[in-house]
């Protein structure tokens, strides 16, 4: 028969009062600790976290809502994330919404069923809807790495637009000018590159034929395809701006597949530093996320707001990225005039 709280005052001497204290995180003397830590061993006790939420109204728990566990760059999100958590006494109930807003709204609901203290959202859609349920009844969200079109909430994230743009421009100095990019038309962050990318080409005096922006979903198959279709064109790009780790893989791919070669017949340029990246051949030049540090602070973030546990302004944490050089890009002159 599993232990109780009145087996560890039996074993003490202490009180239920100092007890109860000591096992909701309250100050107890030293003494006292040493006493309930020594019986809590010695007895096998296991808090009953269910019980004790009934009367604290905290459940130690966060709600994850992610938009695909098959991301490979979400896995290691939430990795990071979680560990934050357990090291704060935390478990994580994890929810994948198959990149279905309907689905979505229907896991922060199951979360709040579960009276999670706290909800991490890396969203499928872009509106912040499915988040409201959260918002009236007072537990705190924090978004990680997607913002929404409506805010109103927390969010840590890297620049996109910024980032995207700084990586293109390392092609036009290298004397690209026929540059396509691959990217999604559906999620905040393809859409936030591919504004990058054509902030750079304006800034270039460019203006980039229809034919040269691929827009549909970060996936493998959506850049492999994209990929496929770019290096038929009469006119084909010298250079593919490729908007995220799928994207790029599945670019990759396409390549390898046709009679062209990177960087002696189009130059790559890709997006995160994530495992297959560091075997691909050329070795890929590339924008790196704080992926950890990003998880990090977003689980940190919301830790913050379950503690203060009133009304707060939203923040938002912008994370700075950073471009890895490889040997995808060709250098463009008049010596060696690839286009």
């Amino acid at each position: 028969m599993a232990a109780t709280i009145k087996d560890i005052k039996e074993k003490t001497g202490l009180s239920l009062a100092t007890i109860s204290k000591f096992l909701n995180g309250g100050n107890v003397l030293p003494e006292n600790r040493e006493k309930i830590a020594a019986a809590i061993e010695s007895l096998h006790y296991e808090v009953n976290e269910i019980a004790r939420g009934l009367v604290t109204n905290r459940t130690k728990t966060v709600g994850v809502a992610v938009f695909s566990v098959e991301s490979l760059f979400n896995g290691i999100l939430l990795r990071h994330m979680g560990e934050t958590l357990r090291r704060a006494g935390y478990a994580a109930i994890i929810c994948d919404s198959n990149n279905d807003p309907d689905r979505e709204a229907e896991n922060i609901r199951f979360l709040l069923g579960k009276k999670v203290d706290g909800i991490i959202a890396i969203p499928a859609g872009r509106s912040g809807a499915f988040l409201r349920p959260a918002q009236e009844a007072g537990v705190p969200a924090v978004l990680l790495d997607r913002d929404l079109e409506d805010g109103g909430f927390d969010c840590v994230r890297i620049d996109n637009r910024l980032a995207a743009r700084r990586a293109v421009e390392v092609l036009l100095a290298k004397g690209h000018r026929k540059i396509a990019c691959i990217s999604s038309a559906a999620e905040y962050t393809g859409l936030e590159r591919r504004l990058g990318w054509l902030d750079a080409m304006e800034r270039a005096g460019l203006e980039p034929p229809a034919a040269y922006q691929r827009l549909g979903f970060h996936s493998f198959e959506f850049g492999h395809q994209s990929m496929r279709e770019l290096l038929r064109l009469p006119d084909r790009p010298t250079a593919v701006f490729m908007s995220n780790y799928e994207i790029t893989l599945g670019g990759v791919m396409a390549v390898n597949e046709s009679r062209f070669r990177c960087p002696a017949d189009v130059s790559l340029l890709g997006f995160d530093n994530l495992l297959l990246s560091e075997i691909v051949e050329p070795r890929l030049y590339r924008v790196v996320q704080p992926m950890g540090e990003m998880a990090e602070r977003a689980a940190g973030l919301l830790l913050q707001r379950m503690a203060c546990g009133g009304p707060y302004i939203p923040e938002t944490v912008i994370l700075e990225t950073r471009l890895e050089a490889g040997n995808s890009i060709l250098e463009i002159s008049p010596e060696n005039p690839l286009a």
